[in-house]
């Protein structure tokens, strides 16, 4: 039987939505928005915009809930970068009482959500993007089921894919599901 190599299943960086890092919170939907369109009939779109910085390198990305969380300036009082934040604090067993509480003495969501956005829009993407960490990265010829091992034990929803030191695409969870699915079908 034939090893998969991330590379089959893989999406070029070519094809995938990106934003400098300068740029606004605006443009980065509106790009999104586009590669979108481009492919309306794709089972899985994309819904993450990988951002380059000034060298013209893949430095970060953007999930919807980067977005979502871009649009609220008083999440970074709760510590953005702190590594519960990125884990999830509802993981931990802290009650939805506790976690609503956090709503109430951080006044989230005070504002209607259309000024929160009006605002949100010249936010810079470098302001709520996401730097993946060392074990959200794997190798382009490395086995499939080497970066499948890493997707569930981080609990990722992609790996960016290298070749040499270059970020050449990203390998999502939903496209290896949809392999996986195909796989099963076909037996």
């Amino acid at each position: 039987m034939k090893t998969r190599k991330v590379e089959e299943i893989m999406i070029p960086i070519s094809e995938y939505a990106t934003v400098s890092e300068d740029a606004s919170l605006y443009e980065a939907v509106k790009c999104l928005n586009q590669i979108r369109k481009i492919a309306p009939n794709n089972q899985y779109p994309q819904v993450t915009v990988l951002v380059y910085d000034t060298s013209n390198h893949i430095c970060g990305k953007i999930s919807p809930l980067d977005i979502i969380r871009g649009l609220e300036p008083k999440y970074r009082l709760l510590g953005h970068s702190d590594p519960l934040s990125t884990i999830g604090l509802s993981r931990f067993g802290l009650s939805p009482d506790f976690l609503k509480s956090l709503i109430v003495q951080y006044n989230l969501w005070d504002v209607p959500l259309e000024e929160l956005i009006q605002k949100a829009s010249a936010l810079k993407v470098k302001e709520f993007m996401y730097t993946p960490l060392e074990g959200e990265y794997v190798r382009i010829d490395s086995p499939l089921s080497e970066a499948i091992h890493q997707i569930v034990l981080g609990h990722h929803q992609s790996l960016l894919v290298l070749s040499g030191k270059d970020i050449v695409g990203v390998l999502r969870l939903v496209d290896i599901f949809s392999k996986v699915c195909d796989l099963v079908a076909a037996d």
